[in-house]
């Protein structure tokens, strides 16, 4: 138990259950909605705003949530042509990309701490950082909680759910938002390069196991708990980073998953 001697790692602890609970739960919603591909380029645009946030003299924290909000707004508009339109997503994804290096340029001070923004630094969250996390992810679940029924079905059946009367555009604009709090919150753990693996990987493999809304979802978040605090042991023990541990592990067992459904089918 010497690992839980470390305050550094005790944060780490709590800020991963943090991320696990928040990217298993959004995570099955991102798949259910085909938006795999958005919830990539919003963890690239993070990266924009926590460059910009050093250039200010803000929190990177503080920057990539800004930017992320802001843009997960605009894409909550325009869902519906995103899911037909991914070039436009991509173009985005680039341009962003581009926007952080250049600001990154303005100062070369700030070079060092990119590679805590791409990679991630989940053993270097502070007091304040987790207090912040935990207010966040608090308020995405309230979320979801409340908004769990109509967010199931505007996203299994769209057309049926407009029919309905359900307010399609203000459930994908506050999707996308509480969606860009958990990008957030996981590129703290993977960065922002990795970020997909953690929201989608986990999530994609519950569904192919679980047929009901509560075991997929439930999955899902107990996959993603699994994995990442079995990445922080290796991590702690190997000294490797944290990011390449959660991509091997969900790497694994995407491929086990995949080779046993092609075994149950065969």
């Amino acid at each position: 138990m010497e690992i839980f001697q470390y305050e550094f790692m005790q944060h780490a602890f709590l800020a991963g259950i943090l991320i696990a609970l928040l990217s298993g739960a959004l995570g099955y919603f991102v798949i259910l909605r085909n938006l795999s591909f958005a919830s990539h380029a919003l963890g690239h645009i993070s990266f924009a705003g926590a460059t910009g946030a050093l250039l200010l003299g803000l929190s990177p924290l503080t920057g990539q949530l800004v930017l992320t909000l802001l843009c997960a707004l605009l894409m909550g508009l325009f869902e519906g042509r995103l899911r037909k339109n991914d070039p436009i997503i991509g173009i985005i994804l680039a341009f962003a990309l581009g926007l952080g290096s250049l600001f990154l340029s303005f100062h070369q001070a700030y070079t060092g701490q990119a590679n805590s923004i791409l990679f991630g630094n989940l053993l270097g969250v502070s007091t304040h950082a987790l207090q912040v996390m935990l207010i966040l992810t608090s308020v995405t679940f309230l979320f979801l909680a409340l908004l769990s029924r109509p967010l199931l079905f505007s996203s299994l059946e769209p057309e049926l759910a407009q029919a309905r009367g359900l307010p399609l555009i203000f459930i994908s604009v506050l999707f996308l938002c509480f969606l860009a709090v958990g990008v957030t919150l996981a590129s703290q753990a993977v960065g922002v390069l990795l970020i997909f693996t953690l929201l989608i990987g986990p999530a994609s493999i519950s569904l192919q196991y679980t047929h009901s809304f509560w075991s997929g979802i439930i999955s899902s978040i107990l996959l993603t708990l699994f994995i990442v605090l079995l990445s922080l042991f290796l991590t702690y023990y190997t000294q490797w980073p944290l990011s390449f541990w959660v991509s091997f592990l969900v790497l694994i067992f995407y491929s086990f998953s995949k080779i046993h459904f092609l075994f149950r089918r065969a």
